[in-house]
């Protein structure tokens, strides 16, 4: 009987010994995993939450200009310092190429422009001749105002002729304005000429982009006039390429390429200032004929009229564009605001290049309309653009009848 007990007691403990060590394998393994996840949690990244700036279509408010776009998320204990954290960078947009507005439909935005800067005209001469009975000295004022609106002595005096002798036609002695306006619009409108060719050449030639070279002195918009050139020819589906001849101004290839940048246009250009204009020219035109481009358009450097060395320059930038493709229009930059001197810088440049066209920039603010009749009475060639602003579409092609509309009312 006691063996019987004694191999019972030996059966249970043995199953109690086996029992325990099972116990504490298990508890073993449970905690060398709790530990290993630990140990995971603690070394892994804290991951990145992306906050959206809500859409003024959602209505939701406006995000502040400052609010962050990425937060990190809230880190588990022993996670690594922030910094260690790389968050979602957003690569930036390409800008959005503009669609410049069409040249037909921005000269009758530009009218009412032109017509409060030539107002004063106007008002004057009208004014004058719907008086009657207009003695010498009332002449002599009708005289003064055409003059001072830069219409030139002899444009003046021809013109001052032509109303003296419908006012001694008439013989009313008071005439009507209505009349008085009709007279001053018929003898203006002659004077300016709508006969003349104001188209700019654009368009390809046989097989090659036609070539634009632009001239003209310091200030007087001219790298500003060929980005809105550009942007005209654009406006109008032309392929145009900017050749940045103006290296002897540090930022003037620089402020082309915005230009051209802006409506999608490729900007030929040097690698380093004061490079030859005329192989930049050069350049210009070979890359305009290797794109099959429509137009070239060669902004040159501003020149001093009577600095005979650099109007020889501009010489040979146009001998060296001329061993490549012919220059079908050269246009010539001037300031409305300069009077009697842009005149003299006129024909100075058209004695180094055959100048086809004229530019008039800073048309707007200044009664000096009269311009346009004096240089192209004494070049002989067509005023074909006028700027009235500063905006990037304030350069519209010249149309005489609005013009003078815009003098007389």
């Amino acid at each position: 009987m006691d063996d019987v007990l004694n191999q019972v007691w030996e059966v249970v403990t043995l199953v109690v010994a086996i029992a325990v060590v099972i116990g504490v394998a298990v508890v073993g393994l449970v905690r060398g995993r709790s530990g290993r996840s630990r140990s995971l949690s603690a070394t892994a990244p804290a991951a990145t939450t992306v906050i959206e700036r809500p859409r003024a279509d959602d209505g939701g408010d406006k995000a502040d200009e400052g609010s962050v776009g990425t937060l990190p998320a809230i880190q588990p204990p022993n996670a690594p310092p922030e910094a260690d954290v790389l968050p979602d960078i957003e690569e930036p947009l390409a800008p959005a190429v503009e669609r410049p507005e069409s040249a037909r439909g921005r000269l009758a935005r530009l009218r009412a422009r032109l017509a409060r800067s030539n107002t004063a005209i106007g008002n004057a001469l009208l004014g004058l001749l719907s008086r009657g009975d207009l003695d010498e000295a009332a002449w002599e004022e009708v005289e003064d105002t055409l003059i001072g609106a830069d219409l030139g002595v002899e444009a003046t005096t021809e013109l001052v002729a032509r109303l003296r002798t419908k006012v001694k036609v008439d013989g009313s002695g008071a005439t009507d304005e209505a009349t008085v306006r009709g007279w001053l619009r018929a003898d203006l409108l002659e004077l300016v000429d709508p006969s003349m060719d104001r188209r700019i050449a654009s368009s390809r030639v046989g097989d090659r982009p036609a070539v634009i070279l632009v001239v003209g002195v310091n200030g007087t918009g001219k790298t500003t006039t060929v980005g809105k050139l550009a942007r005209v020819l654009v406006a109008e589906d032309r392929d145009v390429v900017l050749g940045a001849a103006d290296t002897f101004r540090a930022a003037a290839a620089d402020q082309l390429e915005t230009w051209g940048a802006r409506v999608g246009v490729p900007t030929i250009r040097s690698d380093r200032d004061g490079a030859d204009p005329a192989a930049v020219a050069f350049d210009a035109v070979t890359a305009g004929a290797e794109m099959e481009a429509d137009v070239v358009i060669i902004d040159t450097a501003g020149r001093l009229h009577n600095k005979v060395g650099l109007m020889d320059e501009l010489g040979k930038v146009k001998r060296v564009i001329e061993k490549k493709s012919p220059i079908d229009e050269v246009l010539l930059v001037l300031d409305a605001t300069t009077g009697q001197n842009g005149l003299r810088q006129a024909e100075v440049f058209s004695e180094a290049v055959t100048v086809t066209g004229i530019v008039l920039t800073k048309l707007d603010g200044t009664a000096k309309g009269g311009i346009v009749v004096a240089v192209q009475r004494k070049l002989g060639v067509p005023v074909k653009l006028i700027g009235l602003g500063e905006g990037p579409d304030d350069l519209a092609p010249f149309d005489a009848e609005a013009f003078v509309d815009a003098i007389v009312g």
